[in-house]
């Protein structure tokens, strides 16, 4: 066994079948994954407009239980999706595998008022704790397949959600 499947890396091989299509779909968030530069801020911003978007059709007391459940579904499907794809990339953690920042970012948003300030805000904050890892969120990053890369960006969810309601709670941010 090489140093990079005994920490859980995929090793690169011509033998790698690809990723089944539901898998790359899923995991690349139909695609935006794709995009450049920072894969990771286009699936956030997507998510954010996206969920701007339910929400306006929600009546207000379901939108907490809508942004939960989407959230899950994201890291119920992404778990595999992710951990397919990147054995099929044949990398850790590929930069277009981002489900991950879809999971993260709506977790960001449960219960926060769907104004442009809270949005934008729960963007810059899921964003910033994504890139800076807080811990124990990079130790995360250490979970075998796709649970690693899902369940760091869950972490830095939760880091801005908590975030989002200390500043709802002291009046920083409009109800």
């Amino acid at each position: 066994m090489t140093n990079e499947a005994a920490a859980g890396i995929p090793e690169a091989s011509a033998s790698h079948a690809p990723a089944p299509t539901w898998a790359t779909v899923v995991a690349t968030f139909f695609g935006i994954g794709f995009l450049h530069p920072g894969p990771g801020t286009w699936a956030s911003a997507a998510t954010v407009v996206l969920w701007w978007t339910l929400s306006r059709g929600n009546p207000l007391a379901w939108q907490p239980v809508a942004a939960a459940l989407l959230a899950l579904l994201a890291i119920g499907l992404g778990i595999p999706a992710a951990t397919r794809v990147a054995r099929a990339a044949g990398s850790k953690d590929p930069q277009f595998v981002v489900i991950d920042e879809v999971a993260g970012q709506l977790i960001a948003l449960i219960a926060v008022p769907i104004t442009w300030k809270c949005l934008l805000a729960g963007f810059i904050l899921f964003r910033g704790f994504d890139i800076v890892k807080p811990p124990p969120v990079r130790s995360l990053e250490r979970l075998p397949g796709g649970s690693g890369i899902v369940f760091d960006d869950v972490g830095a969810g939760l880091y801005a959600l908590l975030c989002m309601h200390a500043l709802l709670h002291f009046g920083m941010l409009p109800r």
